[in-house]
């Protein structure tokens, strides 16, 4: 029997509508209105280059334009209806979440213990009860705030003194929390004081199974449709083989189906899906034309395979490309436009000048870019320049660049 199938534009629709691409950008973006957002993404990944806006605060503010970063410290620091952990990378993810990652913190300090070992060589184990006590009685700290004198190891990116290490290890596996930042600087304290009791390990047991169910529902839920992999890697806690066992078990039950889903080029892929997806994704319209600037960090790129598959959108961020080998640029925005990706733009806000700095815009492959489009982009990048603080935009001579 031939199995249902989605086609290109109809799945692309589907997965913007599950990651809140797909409706006009306006709303609400405070409170229980923003924590409902942040919800339906599943969490958002945080990142530290600031450019233009850093990336947590690009992902919300492409979705709700009256999005200001002050609204998630609230809702983070203040309401503490977020937590922050990892998912694939650091994240803010909502509270109800809380009791599922017991799970990821008992496997984080298994494997941590000797990835630390091995980066950061011996002495953060013996710190443990130093800094659990410092913070005790003096309460949340940074990590400038423990191990004075301590020597750092030598490694680069990991040039961390033993209770730094200790810090994150204790919050990875969870006996401490990230109650917010300074600047960028995390600021841990105690889970027992931090966390409600009702949701710390111990007080409300989720076993394994269970957490296991509710992170490949959730993971397919914000997916729409999904291999066994996808729906492993999208919290990057249950492994390929839970994921697996989890998905056979659930087309057993009649739970889930095959279909098949088209790629730009044609080609078909064969995914699990809800019984119903293909039937129910035929009524979702079409996505608004404005354009908008995405964070490289947005949840519908964040699958760079997935991306390339479904909107033919090939992406890799240059950060940590040497400046001659890069092909765009050290920190490139996606352009995106309806339910295509139509350019990339690199740009940066110039705080000294007040302004946001346009240095080149490259064209996807065949999308032309005439005068209404053009307009379209400045429109936004004025937007853009707003959330910034930023007075004005300005344009690099040649700005537009030929397609590569």
């Amino acid at each position: 029997m031939a199995l249902q199938q989605l086609d290109n534009r109809t799945a692309r629709r589907l997965f913007m509508d599950r990651h809140a691409l797909i409706e006009t950008p306006t709303g609400a973006a405070t409170g229980a209105a923003l924590l409902e957002l942040i919800t339906r993404l599943g969490f958002v990944q945080l990142d530290s280059i600031n450019t233009v806006a850093r990336a947590h605060d690009m992902i919300l503010y492409s979705r709700r334009p009256s999005y200001r970063p002050e609204n998630l410290k609230q809702l983070y620091e203040g309401d503490r209806a977020l937590f922050e952990h990892w998912t694939h990378d650091a994240a803010v993810i909502p509270m109800q979440f809380y009791p599922h990652w017991h799970l990821r913190f008992l496997r984080d300090a298994a494997l941590l213990k000797k990835r630390y070992r091995n980066w950061h060589r011996d002495g953060f184990e013996a710190q443990f009860k130093i800094v659990l006590q410092q913070i005790r009685d003096h309460g949340a700290v940074g990590s400038s705030d423990v191990g004075k004198g301590e020597k750092k190891a030598s490694g680069g990116w990991w040039d961390w003194h033993p209770s730094k290490t200790a810090l994150e290890y204790l919050w990875r596996s969870g006996a401490l929390t990230v109650v917010g930042r300074n600047g960028f600087q995390k600021r841990y304290d105690l889970t027992e004081r931090a966390i409600e009791e009702h949701l710390r390990p111990g007080a409300l047991s989720c076993d394994a199974d269970e957490t296991l169910d509710t992170l490949c529902n959730g993971a397919l839920d914000r997916l729409g449709f999904a291999t066994s992999g996808e729906i492993a890697a999208f919290w990057d806690t249950v492994s390929s083989t839970e994921a697996r066992a989890w998905c056979k078990a659930q087309l057993d039950q009649g739970r889930l189906e095959h279909i098949e889903v088209a790629h730009t080029d044609g080609r078909l892929r064969q995914v699990f899906a809800r019984p119903g997806t293909v039937e129910a994704a035929q009524d979702i319209g079409p996505a608004p034309a404005r354009m908008r600037v995405l964070s490289p960090f947005d949840p519908v790129l964040r699958d760079r395979k997935r991306a390339e598959r479904l909107f033919g959108f090939h992406y890799r961020i240059e950060v940590f490309v040497p400046a001659p080998k890069r092909i765009y640029g050290y920190y490139v925005f996606p352009l995106f436009e309806g339910e295509r990706m139509v350019g990339r733009i690199d740009m940066k806000a110039q705080r000294d000048a007040d302004l946001l700095q346009v240095t080149a815009v490259w064209p996807e492959r065949g999308v032309r870019w005439p005068a209404a489009r053009i307009r379209k982009l400045e429109s936004e990048l004025q937007r853009v320049a707003r959330f910034a603080g930023l007075a004005q935009v300005a344009f690099s001579d040649n700005w537009l660049r030929p397609e590569i």
